[in-house]
């Protein structure tokens, strides 16, 4: 089914499907809870496709960022990296990462829990969220552990800050 969603969007833009564009999508879907760097896809795709080169993949890449079928996401580890967007109508963004500090993991949050505050944005302020990108950073439950065994004590967590909205007259 990914083949053809991609095949329909490619011919719906004018562009051909490669198998250098369908590799690189392929390696993004195969990985689907990783959040892969250019790097790390050019390895995947080169795996089995030999030829292809490094160029081609960033290039591969930003066509499909282009098209929405792929999304970036900075993670504050200094790269960009890349997982799967929108196909057949599906979107991937109601999502959210959970960054561990210590180890660097990097988890999915599948649930979205911001669709209440973009609807009071919208009636408070009258401003449409087309999109959001949320980052928790902590600690995973792995590192929690290893921290307690050390005797190490869990952080405070970070204060919040208390956003309110006014009803616009």
């Amino acid at each position: 089914m990914l083949q053809d969603d991609f095949k329909q969007i490619l011919k719906e833009h004018g562009l051909k499907k490669t198998k250098q564009r369908v590799l690189v999508l392929e390696a993004l879907a195969s990985c689907e809870d990783k959040h892969l760097t250019a790097e790390e896809i050019y390895e995947i795709v080169k795996a089995e496709f030999p030829e292809i080169g490094l160029a081609t993949v960033y290039r591969t890449i930003q066509l499909l960022l282009d098209l929405d079928l792929v999304e970036s996401v900075q993670l504050g580890d200094g790269y960009v990296r890349y997982e799967i967007g929108k196909i057949g109508g599906k979107e991937a963004h109601n999502h959210h990462h959970l960054v561990c500090l210590e180890c660097g993991k990097v988890m999915s949050f599948r649930d979205d829990l911001l669709d209440e505050l973009e609807k009071r944005i919208k009636e408070s302020v009258s401003f449409q969220v087309i999109n959001h990108e949320v980052k928790i950073y902590g600690y995973c439950e792995s590192c929690l552990n290893q921290g307690q065994e050390r005797g190490i004590e869990n952080e405070e967590p970070a204060e919040h800050l208390e956003v309110q909205f006014e009803k616009r007259k």
